[in-house]
């Protein structure tokens, strides 16, 4: 089982106002600080996800399961609201996932915020824009 996951960032503190917006939609909220160091806590209050300073590599691929296809749309629209680049407005991903959404953070990793199919709230019915991308990218 993961414990945590730190990512590093070139600005801790520019991640960690980032990251409360994004995440809030989905339950997570910074509560918890060392040094330049933000930890983050889910609903069921394990710290599970921290931004770090430090030197970016390689770009990574972060997913966050949500609840419900809303938190995954407010995910979406706080991330974007937030300086995120869209990398996969919401919807269903045939052959992936019941509903996810996909930004770019400003340190270039994709971030996703998912529903599998058989989750709780993956069949909720959510009107999509006739222009919505259906397929993961990046």
């Amino acid at each position: 089982m993961l414990e945590h996951v730190s990512l590093r960032c070139s600005d801790s503190k520019a991640s960690r106002r980032f990251y409360e917006r994004v995440l809030k939609p989905l339950g997570y909220v910074c509560d918890m600080k060392y040094g330049d160091s933000f930890g983050f806590k889910d609903d069921a209050g394990r710290h599970d996800f921290w931004v770090t300073p430090g030197k970016v590599g390689t770009p990574t691929h972060l997913a966050f399961h949500a609840r419900s296809r809303k938190a995954i749309d407010g995910f979406h629209t706080a991330a974007l609201k937030a300086g995120a680049k869209d990398n996969g407005e919401p919807g269903p991903r045939e052959g992936y996932a019941a509903y996810a959404a996909f930004v770019i953070d400003r340190d270039g990793n994709n971030v996703e915020a998912v529903l599998w199919e058989g989750d709780p709230g993956a069949s909720e019915h959510t009107r999509l824009s006739a222009t919505s991308t259906r397929k993961k990218r990046g």
